[in-house]
């Protein structure tokens, strides 16, 4: 897999927080390169910049130095509103909290990056039903958020997260809200959609079963990859 080109990487990257006379260093000379269909785990402890590498990664923060590159495309150097047609067009995301609207329901929430890449809403949802009947809810598209179980809201927000066919999805702690039963489901679901789609993850998580099912694993730790 590594002889294939990599479609998302970073370059020396480094970020550093300020706050008032105190500099924590989270990220020092980090480099990384995932490629096309690859299954990538990061783990770490709590606090090591595994959510912060995802969101430098994805561009919605700006690294204190180095280069994050789509296809070799610098977003680092992009604006804010590049970097958004960017995230749109090449990247899903899965967080932790999944972060879905609960006044929508599970078929609206799942077409809400198609509508605003500017899908027509016809389009949108013949798509969104697709996906969600790939990841099992086929039949609970009109249920509201709030109706359906934990497990559920994930893989509508996995089904979010691939509307879009992005090159990769950035996952943050998928599972870490999730029982242990739940939580292979997604691992599984996850994996399947991986082979189906050849669609890349990079994973940040504590959980080493999640972990060890993915293609590689990467330690941050000390603010670098061991």
């Amino acid at each position: 897999m590594n002889n294939s080109k990599s479609i998302l990487e970073c370059v020396n990257l480094c970020k550093t927080f300020i706050d008032g006379k105190l500099s924590v260093e989270v990220l020092k000379n980090v480099n990384l390169q995932i490629y096309s269909g690859e299954m990538l785990a990061v783990i770490g402890a709590s606090g090591e910049g595994k959510s912060t590498l995802l969101h430098l990664l994805g561009g919605l923060d700006k690294p204190t130095s180095g280069q994050v590159k789509i296809y070799d495309k610098d977003i680092t150097k992009l604006s804010e509103t590049e970097k958004g047609l960017l995230r749109n067009k090449y990247l899903g995301f899965v967080y932790q909290f999944h972060h879905l609207l609960p006044e929508f329901n599970a078929l609206e929430n799942v077409c809400m990056p198609l509508l605003i890449r500017g899908l027509h809403p016809k389009q949108a949802k013949t798509k969104g039903k697709q996906l969600l009947d790939k990841v099992g809810l086929g039949q609970k598209l009109k249920r509201r958020i709030g109706e359906i179980s934990g497990g559920e809201r994930q893989r509508v927000a996995i089904a979010r997260a691939l509307v879009t066919d992005p090159i990769c999805v950035l996952a943050d702690e998928p599972t870490g809200n999730l029982d242990h039963k739940t939580a292979e489901q997604i691992i599984d679901l996850m994996l399947n959609l991986n082979k189906e789609l050849q669609t890349s993850f990079l994973v940040a998580t504590h959980d080493l079963s999640l972990a060890n099912r993915m293609h590689r694993t990467l330690v941050l730790e000390n603010a670098a990859f061991k």
